[in-house]
């Protein structure tokens, strides 16, 4: 037994956004203040910072982070003298402080250090400190050691890595998360299902790794449909919260799998969410792993975790349970299939080439060929 476990510091509970300033000030003076596209709800803590800060520098970013315009926010930052970076949003503005964070103080190109499209390297140096605190409940992105960016140029997603990268402090307050509508509390859930499901099948899964898959998809089975049909209900609320940090701390150390290996290019190419687009794939990936392992490996480790699933969404230790499960989950969310979210069958045979390489893909329990791919596309076109 061999594994390695990383993980943010972390602030947890209502209220704790509070606390945001008083932290960024033990952390630096100058500050970059990363927020979605319309930065004046974050006035409120942009108030506190000024109060403590030398200056802060506001940086609103608007949809998914692009490799190129995020490498030139990093530019401004470094000509601001930015020390420290604050992140307040979804999974697309956390991963952005964290490419800044890391771009501010590693200046070469960043395709050298993009990973699939570029060279891959290493980070000369420690990124900025940086404090995540997230307003959607599914990407568990600050607790994650990589930023996910789009490169327009090659028409996928690829990651910025490094373990440097986690998040100083995760400041989770699940307050922040009460106001999401309920197509993006439906969305981000999913997210974080799916991100606690791959974690857990994972051939790099680990006994620090599991305990926070178990109880983070337990958490989704009790309290998703609630979130969702009441975003003011601050329990369930919480509970997302709870399951999507563990779906960070999970992946960042057991990595994923093929639902995240296919929403890598299918993100790039339908300029659709993240989170609807693993939710419309999570069922059929499921079903593909668990007939591939019957057939292939029968004695396999990761089909009893399957049956594990099944045990703790829909009470039944059976692999197909939790398959029936999340259609039927998925289902009463209203969940959109891959046909409504852009794809048409003469995209399937590109989406899973780009794929294949997808470095999602190597944490998948068993390996799917292009047939394989293509079929899970062809199956979840129409839900």
């Amino acid at each position: 037994m061999a594994f390695t476990f990383s993980t943010a510091r972390v602030l947890f509970g209502p209220g704790t956004r509070l606390q945001i300033a008083a932290q960024a000030y033990r952390l630096g003076r100058r500050c970059l203040l990363v927020t979605g596209s319309r930065p004046e709800g974050c006035a409120w803590l942009a108030d506190d910072l000024s109060g403590v800060m030398d200056d802060v520098f506001v940086m609103p970013v608007s949809g998914e982070p692009e490799a190129v315009s995020i490498a030139a926010n990093a530019l401004s930052a470094r000509a601001w003298g930015c020390d420290v970076v604050v992140a307040v949003g979804g999974g697309s503005v956390l991963d952005a402080g964290k490419a800044l964070a890391a771009l501010v103080t590693n200046t070469q190109d960043i395709f050298d250090y993009l990973e699939v499209v570029g060279r891959g390297m290493p980070l000369e140096h420690a990124p900025l400190p940086l404090i995540a605190a997230p307003t959607t409940a599914g990407t568990g992105s600050e607790a994650t050691a990589n930023a996910v960016l789009l490169s327009r140029a090659h028409g996928v997603k690829v990651s910025l890595r490094s373990p440097e990268m986690i998040p100083s402090l995760a400041v989770v307050d699940p307050e922040l998360s009460v106001s999401l509508p309920p197509r993006q509390t439906a969305a981000t859930g999913l997210d974080a299902l799916t991100q606690l499901m791959e974690a857990f099948v994972s051939h790099a899964a680990s006994p620090l790794t599991d305990p926070l898959c178990r109880d983070g998809m337990a958490r989704v089975a009790r309290s998703l449909r609630r979130a969702v049909a009441e975003g003011r209900d601050l329990a369930a609320r919480s509970d997302m919260a709870l399951a999507s940090l563990f779906s960070g701390m999970a992946l960042a150390n057991a990595k994923l799998g093929a639902v995240h290996g296919l929403a890598a290019p299918l993100g790039a190419m339908l300029g659709a969410a993240h989170g609807e687009i693993c939710a419309a794939l999570l069922p059929h990936v499921m079903e593909a792993n668990i007939a591939v392992l019957r057939a292939a490996y029968p004695t396999h480790p990761s089909l009893d975790r399957f049956a594990e699933t099944g045990q703790l969404l829909a009470g039944e230790r059976d692999a197909l349970a939790g398959v029936r499960f999340v259609h039927a989950l998925c289902r009463d969310l209203g969940v959109r299939n891959l046909r409504d979210l852009g794809l048409g069958e003469g995209m399937v045979d590109d989406a899973a080439r780009k794929a294949a390489g997808a470095s999602s893909m190597k944490g998948n329990p068993v390996e799917l060929d292009h047939g394989r791919l293509s079929a899970i596309l062809l199956r979840a076109l129409d839900g």
